[in-house]
């Protein structure tokens, strides 16, 4: 090999050394300025402005062939310690191989009766993809089937019933049969407190998740005091403060420990108990409240079902009047779910009717209390022997109201008219009432007048109207 091919061959890495020693020599001499040659007026024979060599040494440091101050790039296009210069090209998905899109599909072209009788199926979602986009694109041009198709989609709202997002009321009492029904309990609970349980819990879940501001919210309490409603703002805090203070009375009978403490002393009536725990608090009632309520009401499940027997006739005083312990525990039911309807609405929480079995054993209650709140009115002056000259002797047959409520839970109930003691009769029915189960609770609970509640009625029209209002007199707050 002679030395021309010899330096063919590696003429070119020796070009770029000597380029790098001049790059260094440079740097160290009057500091970096960028590569070398990008001045352009160096000293002759280094930044090239002067150098006598054009040729290839010259375009690498000079005025070369590339123009003036054009210095060799960096080697793959790279600036020193930078990204590169000039981004690679970025590849067509041509070249890609991959498979093309599909090319959108074209629009349906239809008439515009077409488009218009398909409105009803568009508001109720029944279109095909392609016909909900032309009768979309439809819509923005053409404002008579706009506004058809606002008033199919409100119709279409009205067509579904809203779902409540609570679960069944009855779904509780049916899992717990189904437990109970292949593992009895040791202890089981007896039927006649087995209401309250379950509406406490009821009740006790919606408060779960209430925040401060549901705490807080203003509740009104209704009632009827003689033939007039009245009622009682109050918040949902002390409303559950409430169900404590009433609840106590039960508790106390049992031998439990009176949540009121000393402040039980100044009043035995429901109402007196709740007044005097509510003045007795220094600050507002608040979600605290929830705790105590909560345990007392487990404390009087567990009590009466270890105590079970003859435990259901125990008296519990009520202040004006006495109930047994079982009919006192279907009383505490009664008034748990009441109020937590009261707080529902407060806080606009949908809240379903007790199971039907239990419903039914709340208005029994009900009915049978009907012949002492007549007495009751009657000795008040409120109500009427009716047509009888003399009211029937205890023991007797008399006069009597066939009360049929209707729905879950529902029956039929004989109420004797002339005197809590008296027989009731089917031979001496003189009126019949028909109600709603829930219809007829609310109604004892002061939530409806007589005169409001939907009652189909037949005979004797002065005793319906002391029937309903006794009812109504049976509540309280």
């Amino acid at each position: 090999m002679n030395d021309a091919d010899h330096f063919g061959e590696h003429g070119g890495d020796e070009k770029d050394d000597v380029h790098d020693a001049l790059g260094e020599q440079a740097e160290s001499e009057e500091g970096y300025r960028g590569p070398v040659g990008a001045q352009g007026n160096g000293p002759p024979g280094r930044d090239g402005g002067d150098s006598q060599d054009g040729g290839d040494d010259g375009g690498d440091f000079g005025n070369g062939p590339q123009g003036p101050g054009n210095a060799k790039e960096p080697r793959n296009g790279q600036a020193p310690d930078g990204p590169p210069r000039i981004p690679m090209p970025r590849s067509s998905v041509e070249d890609t191989g991959l498979p093309l899109p599909d090319p959108p599909p074209a629009p349906l072209l239809l008439e515009h009766r077409v488009l218009k009788s398909l409105l009803g199926a568009w508001a109720l979602a029944a279109c095909s993809p392609e016909e909900t986009a032309a009768v979309e694109e439809h819509l923005g041009i053409c404002g008579a089937c706009a506004d058809e198709a606002l008033r199919l989609r409100e119709a279409v709202g009205l067509l579904h019933k809203p779902e409540s997002l609570d679960l069944d009321p009855t779904l509780r009492t049916r899992v717990l049969e189904g437990c109970l029904a292949r593992r009895p309990p040791r202890i089981p609970v007896p039927e006649w407190a087995a209401p309250y349980d379950a509406e406490a819990a009821r009740l006790d879940a919606l408060l779960q998740d209430f925040g401060d501001a549901e705490w807080h919210a203003p509740v009104r309490l209704h009632w009827f005091e003689g033939d007039k409603p009245t009622n009682r703002r109050t918040t949902v805090a002390k409303v559950i403060a409430h169900l404590l203070a009433v609840d106590g009375l039960v508790a106390v009978a049992l031998g439990l420990d009176d949540p009121l403490g000393d402040i039980a002393a100044r009043a035995q009536t429901p109402a007196g108990r709740t007044e005097a725990f509510w003045h007795a608090a220094h600050f507002p009632h608040t979600r605290s409240v929830r705790g105590p309520w909560r345990e007392q009401s487990h404390d009087l499940v567990r009590t009466v079902s270890f105590a079970a027997g003859g435990s259901g006739q125990l008296s519990v005083p009520y202040g004006d009047f006495e109930l047994p312990l079982r009919d006192a525990m279907l009383d505490r039911a009664f008034e748990c779910w009441m109020h937590a309807w009261d707080i529902a609405e407060a806080v606009d929480y949908p809240y379903e009717p007790p199971a039907p079995r239990q419903l039914h054993r709340v208005i029994d209650l009900g009915a049978r209390m009907l012949p002492g709140a007549l007495a009751a009115r009657r000795q008040a002056g409120l109500a009427g022997p009716g047509r009888a000259r003399h009211l029937v002797p205890a023991g007797a047959p008399g006069r009597s109201l066939r009360l049929e409520i209707e729905g879950s839970g529902g029956g039929e109930w004989l109420i004797p008219l002339d005197s809590p003691g008296a027989l009731p009769s089917a031979d001496h029915e003189v009126a019949h009432v028909a109600l709603d189960g829930v219809e007829f609770c609310r109604l004892a609970a002061g939530h409806v007048s007589p005169e409001e509640a939907a009652a189909g009625q037949k005979g004797d029209r002065e005793a319906i109207r002391d029937v309903l209002f006794a009812a109504a007199s049976m509540s309280r707050m």
